[in-house]
């Protein structure tokens, strides 16, 4: 991806009504927490209400045992309301402060059975919302003092042994529940990231198919249009030097023009109906393939060139497509490079090959015998073909023979 494209950003997940924003979701998010306080949500403000109802309703019916509780006095009994209802306040500060709360319920427990319903809000909450480090020593605590808080207050109607087994397993079941919700939403938003991650990689992956679609389409249009529009060049060049050539040189080299010509715009728009959507076939004009090889030496024959090809593949037509498309390519590229930077020298194409041993391409030119007219050109043929031949699993080299021609030298895997 270059850096001038634009970055493809995910769109955001739809959030369904069980999901609904929550402070709790932004607190076990590692990508939302900034070290800074969440707002909350109508979802949390009704949440909160919840919880301080249940510590309300636990605690009024705590207070009612605790009023016929022989065991305590006039003042234990005012005292363990006072300390209930202070309890049942602090719950609002669950969120803020849920550790500290936690320890603060602990003591409270043991001087006031009204605060019961706080302190399981208390314990619930940390389990929500912190690790399960804190909630080991916190929550063992709470249920190592429950005999000791039973043992200081006995209950009116009930055994001591019944209360306090009672006792640790309420205790026991809030902190169970506890982590279960933080498991719970911490798998929600695991799978809420997976499926942005995925979303991501997609489009990726899209972006990658279309930028490898375009190059392959670029290859292919100067694969295509390089060897025709060469030979225009070459041949208007003629016409341009020798104005006063035979007149039936003229008329040869005008036909192979327009000839030239009419292929270039055939294939033009073979391309144009590949990047509408099409493929070669339905474009009215198979791609070439080996057995289309003596179809561009006649070619290029025709078009003034001296080229000697030594095929020795028995049957062309027994060479994958693929492979077959991407030799052609490779001897048409090779030639119009030869017609360009070498005119008048002899090019040899020599293929060869075989089922399990790979077909191999060599295309030789000697230095040119006279002067180069210049002929503009990118430079990217070479370039193309090396990437055509390493994306089908094989190899291709280029270079100045110890003669002081060109040698281009390819490779490509056939299976057996």
């Amino acid at each position: 991806m270059s850096g001038n494209e634009p970055t493809t950003r995910p769109q955001p997940l739809a959030r369904s009504p069980w999901t609904l924003p929550s402070a709790v979701a932004a607190e076990l998010d590692p990508d939302r927490r900034a070290g800074r306080r969440h707002r909350r949500t109508v979802r949390d403000w009704i949440v909160d209400f919840a919880c301080f109802f249940v510590a309300v309703v636990i605690g009024l019916v705590a207070a009612d045992s605790v009023d016929g509780n022989p065991h305590l006095s006039q003042t234990a009994e005012e005292l363990d309301q006072l300390v209930g209802a202070l309890a049942c306040a602090a719950v609002w500060l669950r969120r803020r402060w849920p550790v500290g709360l936690a320890i603060a319920m602990v003591p409270v427990s043991l001087v006031s059975d009204t605060a019961s319903g706080a302190a399981a809000v208390a314990l619930f909450t940390l389990a929500v919302h912190r690790p399960f480090r804190y909630v080991a020593w916190i929550g063992g605590v709470s249920i190592a003092i429950v005999p000791l808080m039973y043992w200081l207050r006995p209950d009116a109607d009930l055994p001591y042994l019944v209360v306090v087994i009672l006792g640790v397993l309420v205790s026991a079941s809030v902190i169970g529940w506890g982590m279960f919700v933080r498991s719970r939403r911490q798998l929600l938003l695991s799978l809420r990231d997976r499926a942005i991650r995925a979303e991501n990689e997609a489009a990726l992956r899209a972006e990658q198919a279309q930028r490898l679609a375009r190059e392959d389409i670029a290859r292919e249009m100067h694969d295509v249009l390089a060897h025709r529009l060469t030979l225009l060049s070459v041949h208007a060049g003629a016409l341009e030097f020798r104005p006063d050539a035979p007149r039936a040189e003229i008329a040869r080299a005008a036909g192979v023009i327009r000839e030239s010509s009419h292929e270039a715009l055939q294939d033009l728009r073979q391309v144009i109906g590949v990047l509408r959507g099409g493929d070669g076939e339905a474009s009215g004009r198979p791609q070439p393939t080996l057995a289309a090889l003596d179809t561009l030496v006649a070619e290029s024959r025709d078009a003034g060139m001296k080229v000697a090809l030594d095929q020795r593949v028995g049957d062309a037509t027994e060479v994958p497509a693929a492979i077959g498309r991407t030799a052609y390519r490779i001897a048409q590229e090779a030639l119009t490079n030869a017609r360009k930077h070498a005119p008048g020298a002899e090019v040899t194409v020599a293929v060869s090959g075989r089922p399990g041993e790979g077909l191999a391409i060599v295309v030789r030119n000697p230095p040119p015998p006279g002067d180069v007219p210049h002929v503009p050109g990118s430079g990217q043929g070479l370039i193309g073909l090396t990437e055509r031949a390493t994306l089908a699993g094989g190899r291709l080299g280029h270079g100045t023979s110890a003669d002081g021609g060109f040698e281009v030298n390819a490779w490509l895997p056939w299976a057996p």
